[in-house]
């Protein structure tokens, strides 16, 4: 991550990926990294499919029934809904037990590169629809579960922005796993690159604005003799075609790009125009390491 000459930043762990923060000013480093720290905690305890006590656990545990939710987890499950909506349910917030099919049952981290074989769980499409608030509560539908995967990091990194923003009121970047959220009206400098690790592929500037990557380079497992990525296409219950290995996309907010850059992938071969009738700003990097971009995704420096 590019920093401004004159920003101090932090970094640390949270959500079972790294946590980048930025400010203009060294004096609120402090401040912005605690907040963050602590909503992304709260996140994970609403909203974790990996931890026995979190009240997505028990949302799933019960579906079919209202379930009492903390409100962070309803008001990310309705971000889910959202990205459902928009993409025609090429985002879909009930592939829980679609992905423990396929051997992701526990955090990544923990997760044996080469597992069982997988099972076959087919997916109920458009289910989402049905999901149901209340001001506490949730229901989903029997036979299904929860997984936020797909607009998690993003939302969380939005709630974090937002957060600071209305509570500090000064400028700051926020980025969970490379999804970044920003708060105030500066103009940041962000890298983009495949991992972390890596030297950037390009810089770009954002401001008032959000910046996802999704990526089917980084959580790969096997399961029996096939390789799996964490992308998952709701129409057919398996892992997404491998068309592109990373789409990074430009939205009014992080949620709306991640919800782009991760429909890109899924659609595959039709990502381009469907990227380009919405207007949507991304660079998308094929599975051969030729790039494309769309909209008005900065040129790349010679």
């Amino acid at each position: 991550m590019t920093a401004l000459p004159q920003a101090a930043s932090a970094q640390f762990s949270a959500l079972g990926t790294y946590v980048f923060v930025a400010v203009t000013d060294h004096r609120h480093l402090e401040d912005v990294v605690d907040i963050t720290a602590g909503i992304l905690a709260a996140v994970d305890r609403a909203c974790s499919r990996f931890r026995d006590d979190s009240d997505l656990r028990r949302v799933n545990a019960g579906a079919g029934t209202w379930v009492k939710a903390d409100p962070l987890l309803i008001a990310a499950v309705d971000a889910a809904v959202h990205a459902a909506r928009d993409t025609d349910g090429l985002i879909d917030p009930l592939l829980g037990r679609v992905m423990v099919s396929m051997g992701y049952d526990r955090d990544f981290r923990s997760l044996p590169l080469v597992g069982r074989p997988a099972t076959t769980v087919a997916p109920r499409p458009g289910a989402w629809r049905d999901i149901a608030f209340s001001d506490d509560a949730i229901r989903i539908p029997e036979g299904t579960a929860l997984d936020l995967g797909s607009i998690g990091k993003a939302w969380a990194s939005d709630l974090a922005a937002v957060t600071i923003g209305n509570h500090l009121g000064f400028d700051a970047l926020i980025s969970v796993g490379g999804d970044i959220a920003v708060s105030g009206s500066l103009e940041w400098p962000v890298d983009i690159s495949e991992r972390p690790d890596q030297d950037p592929d390009q810089t770009v500037w954002i401001r008032e604005a959000g910046l996802a990557t999704s990526s089917t380079a980084v959580r790969r497992w096997q399961a029996g003799d096939v390789v799996r990525h964490h992308l998952i296409d709701p129409r057919t219950g398996a892992s997404a075609p491998d068309v592109w290995r990373t789409v990074s996309a430009i939205g009014p907010t992080c949620g709306s790009a991640n919800t782009s850059s991760t429909a890109a992938i899924v659609l595959g071969d039709g990502a381009l125009p469907w990227l380009e009738a919405r207007g949507i700003s991304a660079r998308l990097v094929s599975t051969q390491g030729v790039v494309h971009t769309v909209g008005q995704w900065p040129e790349e420096s010679e």
